[in-house]
Formats: C-alpha cells, sequence, structure tokens
C-alpha cells in the first residue's frame, strides 16, 4: 500500500475492538495516514435524527472534538479513556490524522457501507470469538464484512476469548 491511506477500524468500545485498534496502531498505520474510528449504534429513536443520519452517518469527527463533551452527548457515546489515550498517542506519535464516524443501524451494513462512503484501503475489526453454533443463530459481523466488504479486512482475535 502506498501512504497516505485510509484505514478503518471498527470500534464498539469491547475488548476485542480495542485490540483490533491497538493492533493496527502497532501495526499498519503511517505517518500520513487517515484514521476512521467507525461506531455503529443501534437505530435511533429520534427520527429527526433518524432522516438525517440515517443513510449517510454522523459528519466526520475529528479526533480533538470528539472528545469533547457536548460531542460526547449528542451521539451518545460512552467516554472510554483507554480509546482515547490510544487515539491520542497514534496521532501524535505516528503523525495520523484520526477521525470518528457514526453510523446507525445494522453493524454489518453499515460498516460495508462505511468502507465505499469513506473509501478505505483497509478496515481492521475485532473478533467476540463466537462459536460455530452461535454464529449460526446470532450471525456475525466480522464473517459478514470479511465475506462483503470491497477491501481487505483484517481480523483481530481476542486471545483470552479462544483458550490462548
Amino acid at each position: 500500500m502506498t501512504k497516505d491511506r485510509n484505514i478503518g477500524v471498527a470500534l464498539d468500545f469491547s475488548k476485542g475492538c480495542k485490540l483490533a485498534l491497538k493492533w493496527a496502531i502497532d501495526n499498519l498505520l503511517e505517518k500520513g495516514d487517515t484514521l476512521y474510528v467507525i461506531h455503529v449504534k443501534a437505530p435511533l429513536g429520534d427520527e429527526s435524527r433518524n432522516l438525517l443520519w440515517s443513510t449517510s452517518g454522523s459528519p466526520l469527527i475529528p479526533l480533538v472534538e470528539f472528545r469533547e463533551k457536548e460531542v460526547i452527548a449528542r451521539y451518545e457515546i460512552v467516554l472510554d479513556p483507554e480509546v482515547f489515550d490510544l487515539l491520542d498517542t497514534a496521532s501524535r506519535q505516528k503523525q495520523v490524522t484520526v477521525v470518528a464516524k457514526i453510523y446507525w443501524g445494522d453493524a454489518r451494513e453499515k460498516l460495508c457501507g462505511a468502507v465505499e462512503d469513506l473509501k478505505l484501503d483497509c478496515i481492521v475489526m475485532g473478533s467476540r470469538g463466537l462459536g460455530s453454533i452461535q454464529r449460526v443463530l446470532v450471525g456475525s459481523v466480522t464473517s459478514h464484512v470479511v465475506a462483503n466488504a470491497n477491501c481487505p479486512v483484517t481480523v483481530i482475535k481476542d486471545p483470552s476469548a479462544h483458550g490462548f
């Protein structure tokens, strides 16, 4: 890949997603890249916001704004200091641009849509470690994105969830 890439990380603030974020920072990001933190929330109850952002998601939110109390409240984000520390470190040390994008709806569809909308060169995701029966019954966001995204998908497994 060339410099100035668009790298996406799907982030729901779970342990697996934090591991994926850390992996992307440590192994993938290079100076000049843009890191898109993609968060998908359940469909909105607020119809006016739902109509405005249901398809396109939120506007791009720069890292400096993403941590502001007003922005956190507007998008109903659960503040996670560990994630913000990782993002701050990536921004400073790797000299990358960090922006957030929030979508509402089915995570499988929205993440595949984000790949196209944001013109991602690749997306990194965590895995919860569902067994084959659970995956069949409830589906797997990661499996769907791997099968349907039009860019490379890197899946980072949580070693503790797999008995390693």
